[in-house]
């Protein structure tokens, strides 16, 4: 919601600035639609070009983040720290019981109150990988946060793609602008027997095509980069919280400190209150009970 609030400002701060300063909508809407053809037309094939089929999809995919923001919220990162409570809890207490929860989540019975997190496959995979290395006594804490480290920026770098994408079609619509508004002087040029009232129309058409490349650079697709690069880095907290959970567990901490420990690493308005987050333990060990 808060992105479509911005889109609207930013038209209505240009446009209504330039008519309240007594410019013409006419010039720019009649040449509009050709230097847009244009413009718009060069950065998708310029995208086609800069990406193979699933990166294309995927940049797609990822402009929707910046009106629906953050996947994660507050309620998930609770669930998430009440989901790794139970987990250690089943670890500590019954190592074999352990092994029907994180060789077949999708039949789990603690995986399964928390269907949000089993529907993500990398954060049910890192949980289950993870707990399978320390039954297998891959449990030196410094190499397993390493391992989690390297998977999560590598995750992390995939998820980013989108953005990087963005930003280059952002970087490139100012030189195609001029593109736009060279041709439109080439056009004009092949027209200078024309009177100068005719001369001027051509002339400030041929300029629209330099306002489009940098409007839609600095006004939309630039902040489209930035707004997914900021979703993407907070969602990826919630995979942080994951490896600082698990690595303090592997340190042989108490459950409730491990727990203490990811609840403490939780951005900082996604965090819940230690009181809150001690009913929702307290639930949990009651279902267990």
């Amino acid at each position: 919601m808060i992105g479509i609030v911005g889109i609207v400002i930013i038209f209505v701060m240009v446009f209504g600035g330039y008519i309240l300063a007594g410019g013409k909508m006419g010039l720019i809407l009649k040449a509009l639609p050709f230097e847009m053809i244009m413009i718009g037309g060069a950065a998708i094939g310029a995208f086609v070009i800069s990406n193979d089929m699933p990166g294309i999809k995927h940049t797609l995919k990822d402009v929707g983040k910046v009106f629906k923001g953050t996947k994660w919220k507050s309620d998930d990162y609770r669930d998430l720290l009440c989901l790794l409570f139970e987990l250690i809890r089943i670890a500590r207490s019954n190592p074999v019981a352990l092994e029907s929860h994180i060789e077949e989540p999708q039949d789990s019975s603690v995986f399964s109150r928390y269907p949000k997190i089993l529907a993500d496959n990398e954060a049910v995979a890192l949980i289950c990988d993870t707990l399978r290395s320390a039954s297998m006594n891959y449990d030196d804490p410094h190499q397993v946060e390493e391992v989690l480290e390297k998977r999560i920026e590598a995750n992390l770098h995939h998820s980013m793609h989108g953005t990087h994408a963005l930003q280059s079609v952002a970087d490139g619509l100012p030189a195609l602008g001029i593109v736009a508004a060279v041709l439109g002087v080439i056009k004009t040029m092949g027209s200078i027997d024309q009177p100068p009232e005719v001369l001027g129309k051509m002339i400030g058409g041929a300029l629209v095509g330099t306002f489009l490349g940098v409007f839609l650079a600095y006004g939309l697709v630039g902040p489209f980069a930035g707004k997914v690069q900021t979703v993407v880095e907070e969602d990826g907290h919630f995979y942080q919280l994951i490896r600082e959970v698990l690595v303090a567990n592997l340190y042989q901490h108490a459950p409730n400190i491990c727990i203490e420990v990811g609840r403490q690493n939780t951005p900082g308005h996604c965090r819940p209150s230690f009181s809150d987050l001690e009913d929702a333990l307290k639930a949990v060990k009651q279902e267990a009970a």
